[in-house]
């Protein structure tokens, strides 16, 4: 008895969701697409809401930024909740193993006092900034459009809530709990933190999503990050004996610098769709940039002193080349 064996290739019907397919065409797609593209509700809504009856439940007239598609706003990331909680496990688990060095060898009791009581001074406070941003960014994914857009958005704002426990889990580590009182006394009491506590707030009732997207993630982040973190904790605060604050905060330059693509792909994208959209977003980033670095001034001056107005100028420099690759007109 002969057996023949013989392989049959089966085309599948289609490569990938009828919504993708409409924006990329008909083939393979990755989960990110899939995730995202063509979600977004658009008919069929019951009822306005109550609170605001002029919209729709989901409504592009929310923003002055016009999109034909928005879609298009992706992140270049290809974050969806997947294998964004995979991404940031494993930063957990190298800021984990960064506590288990630095508690071990002793590190934060070698760190000179006066550093000591800088690092809670200048960190501390920005809990609530944290908080802040996290706030905001909730606002973004509620009244934002496309999903494209709202999801990371969400991303981001659990991301910041991330930040404000690290700083909580330094503070505890450096000076105990009164640390933290301490930093929240100076977030709403200390005159140098009176004008960025201002513009958190301020920021709080934006109700444009696109107009708080370029206030928060691109302006005051763009400024605060570089300025904190890099200038202050790694180029001033570890080559006088903070090492171990650099360390315990690793989490945030990485996290920002990786954000930053998200948001520049984004600001480039809407920019790019009209020129009433590239004026509208530079003037926004102008005034806000503005606002961000005049109220980071004095946390600067209390930072890094003599040199805290040059630091402040170079983040500057740098945010308005960011804007410029950006396609904004600064």
């Amino acid at each position: 008895m002969n057996i023949d064996l013989q392989a049959r290739e089966i085309q599948p019907l289609r490569h990938t969701f009828a919504r993708v397919a409409a924006h990329t065409g008909d083939k393979p797609s990755s989960r990110y697409l899939e995730a995202t593209v063509g979600v977004q509700p658009t008919a069929n809504f019951h009822y306005r809401p109550t609170w605001e009856p002029e919209f729709e439940l989901f409504d592009t007239a929310r923003t002055a930024v016009k999109m034909a598609d928005w879609d298009a706003l992706r992140d270049p990331r290809q974050f969806y909740y997947a294998n964004w909680t995979m991404a940031r496990a494993r930063q957990q688990e190298a800021m984990e193993a960064n506590y288990q060095f630095v508690e071990s060898r002793g590190l934060i009791d070698k760190i000179p006092d006066t550093q000591r009581a800088a690092a809670c001074e200048v960190l501390m406070p920005l809990r609530h900034a944290a908080w802040g941003a996290n706030m905001n960014n909730c606002t973004i994914c509620s009244r934002g459009y496309g999903t494209a857009f709202t999801a990371p958005a969400m991303f981001h704002a659990m991301d910041h809530l991330a930040v404000a426990q690290y700083i909580t889990r330094l503070g505890l580590a450096l000076g105990e709990p009164g640390a933290l009182d301490a930093g929240q006394n100076d977030w709403l009491h200390d005159p140098r933190w009176q004008v960025l506590r201002r513009l958190v707030e301020d920021t709080l009732v934006v109700q444009d999503p696109f107009e708080l997207f370029v206030a928060q993630n691109l302006a005051l982040d763009g400024l605060q990050y570089p300025l904190i973190y890099t200038h202050f904790v790694d180029d001033h605060l570890a080559v006088q004996g903070g090492t171990a604050v650099a360390m315990l905060t690793a989490f945030m330059p990485e996290w920002h610098d990786e954000s930053a693509r998200w948001v520049d792909a984004v600001i480039k994208v809407a920019a790019a769709a009209s020129d009433d959209n590239r004026a509208l977003i530079t003037d926004w980033f102008k005034t806000y940039a503005d606002l961000a670095q005049a109220a980071l001034a004095p946390v600067a001056d209390r930072a890094l002193g003599a040199q805290g107005a040059e630091a402040l100028a170079d983040v500057r420099t740098a945010l308005d080349a960011r804007a410029r690759k950006s396609g904004l007109v600064v």
